[in-house]
């Protein structure tokens, strides 16, 4: 408890020896989550920045540092592949170009499956587009670059209260358009 107080009065030193004691045990977390060496080692140095700058957050009648450091390393493994699958979702290559065309057909089975993955593609196109702009940005730093709701209040100045509101909002508006789609509903 001593080293997250003095990681709070800016000692970086502290965040040194908190590093090398904890490290190993975050990182073997870290990597039985979202299995990619790369990544997890991203995601240790992102839990490591976030101590730096939440270290005052720390309260010791919740939990032994430990359990903290463990659960926000958890947290912002799983926060990872979320991200990911979003991104994979949302992001896949346009099957009627080129190369992605050739690279999808080698993952692909049928060519009904490619028109599945397109048409998934462009009913979440359609869905974000008939959300206001802040909304849309507000889901696509949460959804697709991983932030989270703390994250995005103090990166676009706004209350928590309203960042969550609109996702929120966003989110539902995003569910009926896809509703919609889904029933053929233009």
């Amino acid at each position: 408890m001593r080293l997250l107080e003095r990681i709070a009065a800016r000692d970086a030193g502290a965040v040194g020896v908190l590093y090398d004691r904890y490290s190993g045990l975050l990182f073997s977390v870290i990597l039985r989550i979202v299995r990619d060496r790369a990544e997890a080692e991203d995601v240790l140095q992102d839990v490591f920045v976030r101590v730096w700058t939440r270290a005052d957050t720390y309260d010791g009648r919740l939990g032994a540092p430990g359990a903290w450091l463990t659960r926000m390393a958890r947290n912002r493994a799983i926060d990872r592949l979320r991200a990911k699958r979003v991104r994979a979702d949302v992001d896949a290559p346009d099957p009627t170009e080129g190369e992605a065309q050739a690279e999808t057909a080698a993952t692909m089975d049928t060519p009904e499956q490619l028109a599945q993955v397109k048409e998934r593609q462009e009913s979440m196109r359609s869905a974000l587009a008939t959300l206001t702009g802040e909304q849309r940005a507000l889901i696509t730093a949460a959804f697709f670059e991983g932030y989270t709701h703390s994250e995005l209040a103090s990166r676009f100045s706004l209350p928590l209260g309203t960042v969550k509101t609109r996702i929120r909002t966003g989110m539902l508006a995003m569910r009926e358009r896809l509703e919609q789609l889904e029933a053929g509903v233009n």
